[in-house]
């Protein structure tokens, strides 16, 4: 029995870590379900954009009330969790404060713990009223009924009640040192906790152990929970900032590239040594049809399936967006919260089939995004300039356009006009070639 604490202990640790570890591989999967793309050039400048704007959050403070409270928020989570590594000794060991022996360095760090942790609730507070009570515009889109409205708020639910048990557990442990109870060494500095002594007030040591205690448990125990809640939860983004921030288009904004299977095709057509018609060799298989842009998550590459997991929902992009704006229904994060709720189907799919995806005669396109929205966007890169972690809604937006003109001829009329007057005159307006220049002679 003297161990049973510790074995508890170490069972509920590798339950917790082994689901989120299973949750990753499930993730990574899925992410590598989409094609493949080289985003192995310029890495100096890659690590540049991590370390800024990912560990530096410095795209999230142009917006400066919601910047702030975020950056103390990220900044309190971090540096608070460094706690839970002593509680996790502490756990496995039946040790008590196990880092006390620090002295001086370990009182400044509980002190700054239990500072980071008051200034997280006042956030965590500003931001449920700013959903709930304020009801931001960027809050009450279509998209943001339902589950992203419940998640957003269990997520504050979860970081008050985190933040309130490491609160209590220190308030009762400073009380019990007061008392001089065995095992509770002068250790610490309380600045915040202290102020909540009044509440613990006359009650017994074995009370305030049995509450110090419970605390303690419940909080290791709602990390554990909140670890794996991510994996549900638009907070993924806690995870796949940093890689999302590495990978993130390095070129010009408004420069697109160019399909691979049209250069291919085009290489082809100009190499006089290349006979288009020519029926494969014998025994050869028959050579699969290119397809042009994406209708679906797997057309997608990796990249932009990472993009659809790390979107925070938080909305600037569609607050930045000129067509949304002016009342079309383009919203570029429902673009990414409709690619990563397909991709999540489509995973959910494959784990029911074994390994292996069988066509449920859905798509992205259609299914989920409409062409109207598609249509709807202008190209400007609003919403990729105003997204704080680098997602990319546009470069979606345009593979899909290119299936919907390339594979459906689908295109709207005023488009499907202009493409056949630069086919047939050599410009996007309907006159003859020989008739171009005709305006300089007015």
């Amino acid at each position: 029995m003297e161990y049973l604490p510790q074995i508890v202990f170490a069972i509920a640790l590798i339950i917790g870590v082994g689901y989120f570890a299973r949750n990753v591989k499930r993730i990574k999967r899925n992410i590598n379900l989409g094609r493949d793309e080289d985003v192995s050039d310029n890495k100096s400048q890659r690590w540049k954009n991590m370390t800024m704007i990912a560990l530096g959050q410095s795209k999230m403070v142009k917006r400066p009330i919601a910047g702030i409270l975020h950056v103390i928020v990220y900044v309190g989570f971090v540096i608070i969790n460094i706690e839970v590594l002593e509680i996790i000794i502490d756990g496995l060991t039946g040790k008590h404060r196990i880092f006390s022996s620090a002295g001086t360095i370990y009182d400044v760090l509980i002190a700054s713990f239990e500072i980071l942790a008051f200034l997280v609730l006042v956030a965590v507070i500003v931001f449920w009223l700013r959903r709930n009570v304020i009801k931001l515009k960027r809050f009450l889109s279509s998209e943001m009924k339902g589950w992203p409205k419940n998640d957003g708020n269990i997520i504050l639910y979860f970081e008050v009640v985190l933040m309130c048990l490491f609160l209590t557990m220190n308030a009762t442990d400073l009380q019990l040192q007061l008392n001089g109870a065995e095992g509770y060494a002068n250790a610490g500095s309380f600045p915040v906790s202290q102020y909540l002594l009044p509440l613990f007030d006359g009650l017994s040591n074995a009370t305030l152990i049995a509450i110090e205690r419970s605390a303690w448990w419940l909080h290791i125990l709602g990390i554990l929970v909140f670890l794996n809640y991510l994996y549900f939860s638009k907070h993924l983004h806690i995870l796949l900032a940093f890689p999302n921030t590495y990978y993130g288009n390095l070129k010009p904004k408004g420069q697109f590239g160019n399909l691979e299977e049209v250069t291919n095709e085009v290489k082809m057509m100009m190499d006089p040594n290349v006979d288009p018609f020519a029926a494969p060799p014998e025994g050869a298989e028959a050579a699969v049809p290119a397809k042009f842009g994406a209708s679906d998550v797997q057309d997608l590459s990796w990249v932009n399936l990472m993009n659809a997991y790390s979107c925070t929902e938080c909305g600037r992009c569609t607050s930045e967006c000129p067509a949304n704006q002016t009342g079309k229904k383009l919203s570029p994060r429902k673009i990414m919260m409709d690619t990563r709720d397909r991709l999540e189907e489509v995973g959910k799919n494959i784990d029911a089939n074994k390994g292996e995806f069988k066509d449920d005669g859905k798509q992205l396109l259609g299914d989920y995004i409409t062409n109207e929205e598609l249509w709807a966007c202008t190209s400007c890169n609003a919403c990729v300039e105003a997204c704080p972690i680098s997602i990319d809604p546009l470069n979606i937006i345009m593979q899909m356009r290119q299936y919907l003109v390339m594979e459906q001829s689908a295109a709207p009329m005023e488009l499907n006009n202009m493409m056949t007057n630069i086919e047939n005159n050599g410009a996007p307006w309907p006159y003859n070639q020989m008739d171009r220049l005709n305006w300089k002679n007015e």
